[in-house]
């Protein structure tokens, strides 16, 4: 049976008309306001680390649950699977290790990115209601993965929640353009509320074989309530257009193909490091990624809570949401690429945890340096090893500091 939910929000009132699901919506999904003139509202998820602080044994389950479900109906013998920037980055790499280690073969991960990197070929596209519209997906430097790249014959989407599928169709169609061998289009996210004339317009257009995977499904409507005070508020999100080559460490945006292997040793060297409560201090651990680089704090908190230790994992992120219903505090702060733009963590009080671990790929900064004082948390930059060392995995290092 189908169910109606109704949320009132200061922009407006969200409808929401549920299909049937085995997973309660509260458990999913929070609400709030977003600062857009384009979509004014945003749909909170509980299970994804990036607005809400979630455990890493809730969204390791959510990534397993789907590639199982993208694996069950073949992936075929080459596939693509693609993170979209920048609050599904994290679960886009989430979905596809799980998948590796459930026995995909010949897969490659990318992540799109708001991020300019001179001299790399690139397909553009845009996502007409986001805060930030510019997209770049680009083609992997080692032949290798570029000739994977251009000779998939499945391309796996990945994006926290759809509300057309209209992004998706720019995003196919670009890469169609490029590799005519396309046979198969799985397109997942967590809650899908793509009206059925969206869907069937995008299978149409495609001309290839789609699949959609989710949790929850509906119909999605938004009545705005022309609040003059709000509408008012806007917020610089756009890139400088700079080359951030020097910062980006994460090798998401220009591909990878097997999962990214923390060294032995962190737990080791990041024990000096925290806090001397140990078990006197019942508060878990808060571990926060960064904008698009919010995988290696889901692969440290992960670590630790398989080592005993009580976990949250959460991120910052440049998009900006009002305050009120399921965004309870907003802090801000200028991001750490370079862009001179606002970044924001929700939901934080930092009384609520033992010790904050700011998992970043950029070099140490004014403002990270500001967030770790503020905080009293520790930085965790994360490095790739180069392939000449460990040329059959993804080898990463953490290096831990902790400002006095």
């Amino acid at each position: 049976m189908q169910k109606t939910v109704s949320i009132q929000l200061d922009t407006g009132t969200l409808r929401l008309d549920l299909k049937p699901g085995r997973i309660p919506l509260k458990r999913l999904l929070g609400f709030a306001a977003r600062v857009s003139s384009k979509r004014k509202f945003l749909l909170v998820s509980k299970i994804l680390g990036k607005h809400y602080p979630v455990s890493p044994r809730m969204m390791s389950w959510s990534y397993r649950a789907l590639a199982r479900a993208v694996l069950k109906s073949g992936a075929g013998h080459n596939s693509l699977w693609i993170g979209m920037a920048e609050t599904a980055t994290g679960l886009g790499y989430g979905v596809f290790e799980a998948a590796c280690h459930a026995g995909v073969q010949n897969a490659l991960f990318c992540q799109t990115t708001r991020y300019h990197l001179d001299g790399v070929e690139r397909l553009e596209f845009v996502e007409a209601h986001s805060h930030a519209t510019d997209f770049f997906l680009y083609y992997p430097v080692d032949p290798g993965y570029r000739k994977r790249f251009l000779n998939a014959q499945t391309l796996v989407l990945i994006d926290d929640e759809i509300s057309t599928g209209l992004t998706f169709l720019r995003l196919i169609k670009a890469y169609q353009a490029v590799n005519p061998a396309l046979r198969k289009v799985f397109i997942v996210s967590l809650v899908n509320f793509a009206h059925p004339d969206d869907r069937s317009a995008l299978e149409t257009q495609a001309g290839v074989a789609v699949e959609w995977v989710c949790f929850r499904q509906g119909l999605l409507s938004f009545q705005d309530s022309g609040n003059a005070r709000l509408d008012a508020i806007t917020v610089n999100v756009s890139s400088n257009a700079d080359c951030k080559k020097h910062l980006l460490a994460w090798p998401g945006r220009l591909g990878m193909v097997a999962p990214v292997v923390l060294q032995a040793e962190v737990l080791k060297d990041l024990q000096p490091f925290l806090s001397g409560n140990g078990a006197d201090d019942s508060r878990p651990i808060l571990v926060l990624g960064t904008g698009e680089c919010n995988a290696p704090a889901y692969l440290l908190g992960r670590t630790l809570e398989c080592n005993g230790f009580k976990v949250k994992v959460q991120s910052t992120t440049r998009s900006p949401i009002h305050q009120g219903s399921d965004i309870g505090s907003i802090c801000r702060f200028e991001d750490n690429y370079q862009d001179g733009i606002p970044n924001f963590i929700y939901n934080l009080n930092p009384a609520d945890y033992r010790d904050i671990i700011l998992c970043h790929e950029t070099p140490l900064c004014a403002s990270l340096l500001d967030r770790l004082h503020t905080w009293h948390a520790i930085s965790a930059r994360f490095e790739l090893y180069p392939e000449t060392i460990y040329p059959e995995t993804a080898h990463a290092k953490l290096h831990f500091f902790r400002p006095r």
